[in-house]
């Protein structure tokens, strides 16, 4: 009876429920004792499947005098459960469906080493196309890659990329037509440049050999661009 055993499994019962269920088929009704040892299980055991399948309407039991007696329901009753599964799921599916198409946000940190990783962060920002904030330049950028920047700033002319730049004040940057800058009091140098784009920001820092990250968080990026707001805000042309 493997077999059935197996098939009864698939079913939503347990391999000690089916044996008992088993047993309890081809005894009719009987004492707890005569099952157990018809599906060769312990007492407690048997015991808790006899509940669990009086739980699920696949046996019941009388008592004669002052004893249990079990027997088991319909096989047909299977189906009956089958059915009622089926309907739960209907139940369940449209809302299962809802966040299946859902859009998922994508999370996703890349780090970037050398100048050649910085040179993939700017051709990020290309490829993006968005509108780029920037906070903190001290020209490095047309300093360390004097090759790359001309080439850059042509594409982001090509593209109409607008860039909002903040720097400290005194700093003498190459901005592109479509760049407007804004300065602010700020008396310390910085090594790390901060470029917020579509979902994405991207941290330059201009050590030796500079290193870059980006970080595509929707929600990461919306907070940079408030931060940026509030300094655009108080910054001076």
């Amino acid at each position: 009876m493997e077999d059935v055993v197996e098939k009864l499994k698939f079913l939503g019962l347990t391999k000690v429920e089916a044996k008992v269920y088993l047993a309890l088929l081809k005894r009719g009704a009987s004492l707890a004792g005569k099952i157990s040892k018809e599906a060769q299980l312990n007492r407690t055991t048997t015991y808790y499947a006899l509940k669990s399948l009086i739980d699920k309407g696949l046996a019941s039991y009388v008592i004669q005098a002052n004893r249990k007696w079990f027997k088991a329901t319909t096989p047909e009753i299977l189906l009956e459960l089958l059915k009622e599964k089926e309907e739960e799921a209907q139940k369940i599916i449209p809302k299962l469906t809802a966040l299946y198409r859902a859009p998922k946000e994508e999370h996703q940190v890349t780090l970037y080493y050398g100048l050649k990783g910085v040179k993939s962060v700017f051709q990020n920002i290309l490829r993006e196309g968005k509108p780029n904030f920037v906070i903190d330049s001290e020209g490095q950028f047309t300093e360390r890659m004097p090759y790359y920047a001309p080439h850059f700033i042509k594409e982001v002319e090509k593209k109409g990329i607008t860039i909002k730049h903040i720097v400290r004040r005194g700093i003498d940057i190459h901005p592109t037509r479509t760049t407007e800058v804004r300065f602010i009091p700020k008396k310390v140098e910085s090594q790390s440049v901060i470029n917020i784009y579509g979902d994405k920001v991207a941290i330059i820092i201009w050590t030796d050999p500079p290193e870059a990250v980006i970080i595509k968080n929707k929600t990461a990026a919306e907070s940079f661009r408030n931060y940026f707001d509030i300094i655009w805000k108080s910054a001076k042309p």
